[in-house]
């Protein structure tokens, strides 16, 4: 594979920083959060965001949509919910004796799944091939998705009340699980400036389309990726399986569970996104370390012992990309 063109590259990357900006009319302060959905977007992995209720998780898709100009559904996750409530059902028709399809809510190409962890475990499930398969099944016919298709949930991280703890083979399906965090004292004043005082909202206008947004997808894919560098994310990937033999110290009997193969492959491509938003053909080391905390977070577990001793995934997997060698 040969280096994409500079040029093209940062032609589309325009577009994108211009998505970015349309977004930021409406969200402020979560630059970091609104980049990390457009990677997904650029990939085609779907986003977990975590945070308190409050830091503008919904009100950033929703805006994100509308400078895309595609379509939009929010699916409020409940306890009681169904699988048809979201993917949908078929429905009888008694006078005639025929049946038609209803399609469910993630029958679209930005889909808010807002509290996911509050849906129970058949909805998980129906879920689970809607986001690994891009189709879902009503009756007896499959459905594939409109592209782009991208989940965008959310969870609450402290409430736990009514909640599921969701499934290991669906939060691996998450390319990114991004932790959103409060705004700064500067950003929170504009915050209250602007909707404290009544101001009306900015519309958000259609900066980009579909196709464009596909077109851009392509370039990603042409990024180039050294050798050496897809050395280094599978090093890295390999030492959340085996911290001693890859050298890394201090991390003895912490570690239950390993990333899968499946971290590599989005670490990569997450990579290649974060260098084509940055104008380059090329992905270097800094792109892997700059977005390897969003790829891996949730595809570790701990041991109880490490859990007792107040450790996180976080904490481990800096200490791996500290004690791993870059290329």
């Amino acid at each position: 594979m040969s280096e994409a063109p500079v040029e093209n590259v940062a032609e589309h990357a325009a577009v994108c920083s211009e998505l970015v900006n349309e977004v930021g009319k409406v969200v402020v302060g979560q630059e970091g959060m609104v980049g990390r959905l457009v990677m997904g977007l650029l990939t085609g992995g779907h986003v977990l965001l975590e945070g308190v209720p409050g830091l503008a998780k919904t009100l950033a898709v929703r805006s994100l949509a509308a400078a895309i100009d595609t379509g939009f559904s929010r699916i409020q996750f409940t306890p009681d919910m169904l699988p048809a409530d979201v993917i949908g059902t078929e429905i009888f028709h008694p006078r005639d004796g025929s049946y038609s399809v209803k399609k469910g809510p993630i029958f679209s190409n930005l889909v808010l799944a807002d509290e996911i962890n509050r849906a129970p475990a058949k909805v998980q499930s129906a879920l689970l091939e809607a986001m690994q398969e891009r189709q879902a099944t009503i009756g007896d016919t499959t459905y594939a998705f409109d592209e782009p298709f991208l989940v965008l949930a959310t969870q609450n991280p402290i409430e736990q009340e009514g909640t599921y703890p969701l499934p290991e083979a669906q939060i691996d399906r998450f390319m990114l699980k991004v932790k959103v965090g409060y705004p700064s004292k500067d950003d929170e004043r504009k915050i209250i400036d602007r909707m404290a005082a009544g101001q009306p909202v900015p519309e958000i206008r259609a900066v980009t389309d579909p196709a464009r947004l596909v077109a851009a997808r392509r370039v990603v894919d042409q990024i180039f990726v050294d050798d050496k560098v897809k050395g280094y994310v599978v090093d890295l990937v390999h030492a959340t399986r085996d911290p001693a033999g890859s050298g890394i110290a201090g991390l003895d009997g912490m570690l239950e569970m390993g990333a899968s193969p499946r971290a590599s492959i989005y670490l990569t491509q997450a990579a290649k996104a974060h260098a084509f938003l940055q104008g380059r053909g090329y992905v270097t080391p800094h792109d892997v370390k700059n977005i390897a905390l969003d790829v891996l977070r949730h595809r570790v577990v701990l041991t109880y012992e490490a859990e007792a001793e107040g450790k996180s995934a976080e904490d481990v997997i800096e200490r791996i990309l500290v004690g791993t060698l870059v290329p």
